[in-house]
């Protein structure tokens, strides 16, 4: 008989750790190989995943309803392992091929599972395709199996999801255009109940605290709010027949503070809508062209109905930014008494900037847009100003509204200084927007910074704080 080898092809760094727990188990395999005897081999590749440190499983439970979650111990990596099976002389592989044979020898047990090395069983995932529904008011859906991994989306209430891996803690599931991780504790195969106005119960709350509960922020807490329904474009409203991409919807959160305010601040998380950069849309209301350049050019009567934003310098898309920090921006505004008016809680909504500007419009007291800038300086955070240009103050809505735009970007502007947030030049830019050419309420395009700028979950804490203080501001709260 040939001598067994057990190697590790990694995908990502392992522990030391890990690195031993793999080996003993090709140790174990080649042990059973040398008391066989007579035997062939058949070799076979195993998919692992595994944990630098600590259960990132057992931190599942109470993803619903968090706007980020604290970092635990447990970020996950994924690998594969090369084995050399063993089986009895005389015993043919069917497939005649390495690796791909059904046949499971006496001797040993064949994988059902996709496992960890640590054996962890919280992190063990078997194979599923069906349909389960969300049972939580609102449920993060992360990239990897850890609530210290990156929220790319929200799914609600009985939204309904397609599995292709079951966890005790964790389940993977089709989201958009690819495979991503949701907890299981909030996916049921049959549909709840819908709710106009979903509370958010004791036990949800409880399971929603971080793991240090001590160090943790007020995005980390469960909003203070239930949503009451989504709000799509309805065409009848001023400016609805601009738009070319509005087929999705918008939801809106009414607070569950002790002080509630009556006030409703539309979040806009910046880009996110696959296709809208193809569309074109009027810059102007009127049919005038832009007074200054932007996405597109001054003079353009013709813009983008929506760009896809720019990716900061470690590859992040901005969207995915945007989104990360309007999660935390609700949640501080739900537990402040605001109501919220969400335009967009995943990693596409189909809705254009004047969809977006005119929903805002009708359902909300001010609309602020998230953005980071294209540049590389790292300039810091500073608002778009309506240009005192070629007419554009003098143009419908501009004219009625342009002022209570730029007190509402002052008051952010002064709030983020508050927060310690660097601040570019005096804190404004001249820009021809589409959302301020279409806006009847206040309204601001705020740039957090640019493409080299700290965008760490802290990073978008200290935003977040800065945004809440600046909207405390403008209302005179």
């Amino acid at each position: 008989m040939r001598k067994e080898t057990v190697r590790m092809m990694k995908w990502m760094k392992m522990t030391w750790c890990e690195k031993k727990t793999a080996a003993a188990a090709g140790i174990a395999l080649l042990a059973a190989s040398l008391l066989l005897g007579g035997c062939q081999t058949r070799h076979k590749r195993i998919e692992i995943e595994t944990t630098s440190a600590g259960a990132a499983g057992s931190a599942a439970r109470g993803d619903a309803l968090s706007a980020g979650g604290s970092p635990v111990a447990g970020s996950p990596q994924q690998g594969t392992i090369d084995i050399d099976t063993v089986y009895p002389q005389g015993k043919e592989d069917p497939a005649g091929t390495e690796g791909e044979s059904t046949w499971v020898p006496e001797e040993t047990t064949a994988p059902q599972e996709e496992s960890t090395a640590g054996g962890d069983p919280s992190l063990v995932f078997e194979n599923r395709d069906e349909t389960v529904y969300v049972t939580a008011s609102v449920l993060n859906v992360r990239a990897s199996y850890s609530t210290s991994s990156q929220v790319v989306g929200t799914l609600n209430r009985g939204d309904s999801v397609r599995r292709v891996a079951y966890g005790a803690e964790w389940s993977r599931i089709v989201y958009g255009d690819g495979e991503y991780y949701a907890a299981t504790e909030y996916l049921s195969a049959e549909q709840p109940e819908t709710q106009s106005s979903p509370a958010v119960s004791d036990e949800t709350e409880t399971a929603n605290q971080p793991a240090a509960a001590d160090e943790s922020t007020a995005a980390d807490q469960p909003a203070a709010g239930a949503s009451s329904g989504t709000i799509s474009l309805d065409p009848d409203w001023e400016y609805a027949d601009f738009s070319k991409v509005h087929s999705g919807s918008a939801t809106l959160y009414r607070s569950e503070a002790a002080e509630r305010k009556g006030i409703t601040v539309c979040v806009n998380a910046g880009h996110g809508t696959k296709g809208g950069s193809s569309e074109q849309t009027l810059s102007h209301p009127d049919g005038s062209p832009k007074v200054t350049g932007g996405t597109n050019a001054a003079g353009a009567v013709y813009s983008s109905a929506i760009s896809t934003g720019m990716t900061f310098s470690d590859g992040t898309p901005e969207a995915e930014v945007t989104l990360a920090l309007a999660l935390k921006l609700k949640a501080k505004l739900l537990a402040a008494g605001y109501d919220v008016l969400m335009v967009r809680e995943s990693s596409d909504v189909q809705l254009d900037n004047i969809a977006r500007t005119v929903i805002a419009n009708q359902n909300a007291d001010c609309h602020i847009a998230l953005h980071w800038d294209s540049s590389t300086r790292d300039k810091g955070a500073f608002y778009m100003t309506s240009p005192d240009a070629g007419g554009y103050r003098d143009m419908e809505p501009v004219k009625s509204h342009w002022q209570q735009h730029h007190a509402l970007g002052e008051s952010l502007i002064a709030g983020l200084k508050n927060a310690g947030v660097k601040i570019f030049s005096n804190g404004t830019m001249d820009m021809d927007l589409t959302q301020t050419s279409y806006s009847t309420i206040p309204s601001v395009d705020i740039e957090l910074g640019d493409k080299v700028s700290d965008h760490s979950d802290s990073a978008l804490d200290t935003l977040a704080a800065g945004l809440l203080d600046g909207i405390n501001a403008f209302f005179g709260q």
